[in-house]
């Protein structure tokens, strides 16, 4: 009995011996491109991973950092969520994706140059090759001027629209950030420079919406100026 104990004892101590040296072997392994798995979309390729990080392969499984992998790939691909993870068994480098959904189709000057692209409700520019092609064409606003700064304004209006009645249909930013809303019926609307305002001005459009929709209103209005909401100015067109 006892001698079946200590081979027990034994077999045990060197199955765990056995997996510990596996485990350390495969973690030691390097990562080549094609040990990349991708989930969850199949807009990105592994080589668009390598070409949008600072990830260089060959590389040991246990030498990337896969947190900091995570925020390069989020923010050059304009994801909305990345987890990257090592994995033993079978051997690979797992990367997980789920993108953002455009809402918006946006505009944004870079070194000088306009570049087009797309605007999610979060006010995240995504470029043209990082989004999906299906559902474009439902797609009514076009936000101009885009820039980091600008996103939660951004965010903020196009928010607005679910839980409000007016329709934006174009968001303009000014070089200088002074912020333009064009409503579908309400026409040009002046919101100007601080964005703490939004909240408030949004509340405003709505009000007018519905109220120059019992008067019949529209066809009379030349521009609202709100950058003052405190003090709103409506022009309308002289006969």
């Amino acid at each position: 009995m006892k001698n079946k104990k200590q081979i027990f004892s034994r077999s045990f101590l060197f199955l765990i011996f056995f997996s510990t040296s596996l485990i350390s072997l495969k973690t030691l392994k390097k990562v080549n491109i094609q040990d990349i798995k991708i989930s969850g979309s199949k807009l990105f390729s592994q080589n668009d991973l390598v070409n949008n990080s600072s990830l260089k392969l060959p590389n040991r499984l246990i030498f990337i950092k896969t947190n900091f992998l995570e925020k390069e790939l989020k923010q050059n691909l304009s994801l909305k969520n990345v987890i990257v993870s090592r994995q033993i068994l079978p051997f690979s480098l797992k990367v997980h994706i789920e993108t953002r959904t455009p809402t918006a189709y946006g505009e944004r000057i870079l070194n000088g140059k306009k570049i087009s692209g797309f605007i999610d409700n979060d006010g995240i520019f995504i470029n043209k090759q990082n989004v999906d092609n299906l559902n474009l064409s439902k797609l009514n606003i076009k936000v101009f001027g885009w820039k980091k700064k600008f996103k939660k304004s951004i965010s903020k209006i196009l928010i607005a629209q679910e839980n409000y009645e007016f329709e934006v249909v174009k968001i303009t930013f000014s070089p200088n950030g002074f912020l333009t809303v064009e409503e579908k019926d309400l026409k040009t609307i002046f919101l100007g420079f601080n964005p703490n305002l939004i909240n408030y001005q949004l509340q405003i459009i709505d009000n007018l919406k519905n109220e120059f929709k019992k008067n019949n209103f529209y066809e009379k209005i030349e521009n609202i100026d709100l950058a003052n909401p405190e003090n709103p100015k409506i022009k309308v067109f002289k006969p």
